[in-house]
């Protein structure tokens, strides 16, 4: 049998929209735009905050040049992700697992993973200081209640992506009119900002640099847009590809420059209120309660506030969604989003509450910037693939990158690798010089292995498309690629296996199975598992009268199976978890397809009732026929 083509990026979400219903073209644009939108969430989430007040503050605006520099490669590195996931039908992560072995790829999933997680904990941190801000809660209180924003996400999701969109784009454009007030009322010096563009770095100032560039070029944002782009229904000819990179440019252009209003807003505001009075800012909150007073209204603090909370939230929905794609693309393994985004809020929440239970809450502000410079510190193992895979003509076929685009990117490139590794180096004289004992010993037996194997990954990356067949480890070709070019196989069914569940879905299950038999001339096998208290108790010895009812329900089926021409077995099990139990004796029976009736559940309900369907089909290699009762 060839090899099972893979499933597209976000499957529930994917191909959802036609833009191709729109006609003009400020109505195509309007169907194409939104991607982008939720990209540039991330681009101004609090631990941009943390950096942008820290520059500000700290610097005046002496940074403000990093700010646009990295807006730039961040329209030039999106476009190129946008680009891949159109042109390919594969995103970044997905692509990285066609391409490198596996060894590779789960390092790389890792690396992600840990950006994720880093940039959830600047978004749980930032919510929790902004319920602190505005209600006056507990800062580890507030972390423990973002949890919630899980229930929110599988909310939205279910009315698709137009609608979380549309979200997102609301909470964008709010906050970027509380900051447009706040600046106007900041009253910037016009020179400063001017003189603040020419590019000029130290090492005192290379810490904050690197987390803002960390904050805006995201890793895993590169992974979510390749991803997101495919939500569109994209015809397969080059002009339709053509098109749809066309307007995603615009698209990108434009929410990424809203973006950078806002992040600059910030780095404005810090260096108009605090750098040029002296002030040191040393917390978020120690901003928010100067604002009042300093700019003359309680308006200002009252924004600051309402915009922090907003940013928190909203990035909180794109970070779940990269999340998903990261681990589906690497790994190939899918979790319910609701279960995927509790899992990476509990990374971020622990970490944080310990801090906090150890060190205060102010403790925050250092841990929200620090978050930010792991997301930098991650950046190439995200760039220097996505540059590849788009310069590989064999990949991209007319849509490779051009010289001038290749020059910039890898320029980019060049930029975000030295400036990490000056930081890395910096910080590991810094703490070998102070480093005794225990200390020193951790530092050059753990923390040294582990940066030079960082490096190592990093060249073999970079080196990856000149080396020799035998170096690259053996990277796997797309099995979609494959599929298409070997043709499909004819399947013939055999044994059959139906679970039913004495209810009313059984007749829409039947009606699949009995048709299917008759045309393969298969055998029926009809499984029934009692999950009563008596039958956990007693197993196979349980007898009651409702045992006894299911009993001859099951035989009346099957006789009139039988008379139709059918070969039909029954079998009848006893087990708490009908889930475990239809996979055990299907191991058993060795079936060639399992037939199975949905229960139509939706939301809730399908956590709490939608749960056999899902572990029999990812428990067993077994195809699983859902039929919608």
């Amino acid at each position: 049998m060839p090899p099972r083509a893979p499933q597209p990026s976000l499957p529930e979400l994917h191909s959802s929209v036609d833009p191709s219903r729109s006609f003009g073209f400020f109505r195509r644009l309007f169907a194409f735009s939104g991607p982008a939108y939720l990209v540039s969430v991330g681009y101004m989430d609090p631990g941009n905050w943390a950096t942008d007040l820290e520059g500000g503050a700290r610097f005046g605006y002496q940074l403000l040049w990093v700010l646009l520099l990295s807006n730039l490669m961040a329209v030039l590195l999106q476009t190129l992700s946008a680009r891949l996931g159109i042109v390919t039908g594969r995103d970044l992560a997905q692509a990285c697992r066609d391409t490198y072995p596996r060894p590779v790829t789960w390092a790389l999933w890792v690396l992600c993973e840990v950006a994720i997680a880093a940039c959830d904990l600047a978004e749980v941190l930032g919510a929790a200081i902004a319920l602190k801000l505005l209600f006056g809660i507990p800062v580890l209180t507030g972390v423990i209640l973002t949890a919630a924003d899980t229930l929110l996400l599988l909310w939205l999701t279910r009315y698709g992506v137009r609608l979380v969109e549309a979200f997102v784009l609301v909470l964008v454009t709010t906050i970027g009119i509380c900051f447009g007030i706040e600046v106007f009322m900041a009253s910037p010096k016009w020179s400063a900002m001017a003189a603040g563009l020419v590019p000029r770095l130290t090492d005192e100032s290379l810490y904050v640099a690197i987390g803002i560039l960390g904050a805006t070029v995201m890793p895993h944002n590169l992974y979510l847009h390749s991803a997101l782009v495919q939500t569109r229904r994209i015809g397969a000819s080059f002009l339709d590809k053509r098109e749809a990179c066309r307007f995603n440019l615009i698209d990108s252009t434009i929410a990424l420059n809203a973006a950078l209003f806002v992040n600059g807003g910030i780095l404005v505001m810090a260096a108009a209120v605090f750098y040029e009075r002296g002030i040191e800012v040393t917390q978020i909150e120690q901003a928010h309660l100067m604002l009042a007073p300093l700019l003359g209204t309680s308006l200002a603090s009252t924004l600051f506030a309402f915009a922090l909370l907003l940013s928190g939230q909203s990035s909180t929905l794109t970070g779940t969604l990269a999340g998903q794609i990261v681990m589906e693309g690497f790994v190939n393994i899918r979790l319910r989003p609701w279960l995927r985004r509790l899992i990476t809020r509990s990374l971020a929440i622990i970490p944080a509450v310990v801090t906090i239970m150890l060190t205060g809450e102010g403790a925050t502000y250092p841990l929200l910037i620090l978050s930010q410079v792991v997301l930098s510190l991650q950046l190439p193992f995200a760039v220097l693939p996505l540059i590849q895979f788009t310069n590989d003509r064999v990949r991209m076929g007319e849509f490779t990158n051009k010289l001038w685009v290749r020059i910039l990117a890898w320029a980019a490139a060049a930029i975000i690798v030295s400036l990490n590794l000056r930081l890395a180096t910096n910080q590991f004289g810094e703490w070998a010089e102070v480093a005794v004992g225990w200390q020193k010993t951790l530092l050059y037996g753990l923390g040294l292995p582990f940066g030079l194997a960082f490096v190592g990954l990093l060249l073999w990356i970079a080196l990856h498309p000149v080396l020799p067949a035998w170096a690259k480890g053996g990277a796997r070709p797309s099995t979609l690629v494959k599929t298409v070019h070997d043709g499909f196989a004819t399947m013939t069914y055999s044994s059959i296996l139906v679970p039913l569940d004495h209810s009313e879905q059984d007749r829409a299950a039947l009606a699949h199975a009995s048709s299917m038999a008759l045309m393969h001339k298969a055998k029926l096998t009809l499984l029934h598992i009692e999950e009563g208290v008596t039958s956990f108790v007693y197993g196979s010895q349980a007898s009651t009268s409702e045992v006894a009812e299911g009993q001859l329900y099951f035989e009346e089926i099957a006789t009139r199976l039988r008379d139709s021409g059918l070969k039909v077995d029954i079998e009848v099990r006893h087990a708490p978890d009908p889930a475990q139990a239809i996979i055990t004796y299907a191991r058993e029976l060795q079936p060639d397809l399992i037939v199975m009736a949905g229960h139509g559940h939706k939301g809730l309900k399908d956590i709490a009732f939608g749960t056999t369907i899902s572990a029999v089909r990812h428990a067993l290699p077994t195809p699983v026929l859902i039929v919608q009762a």
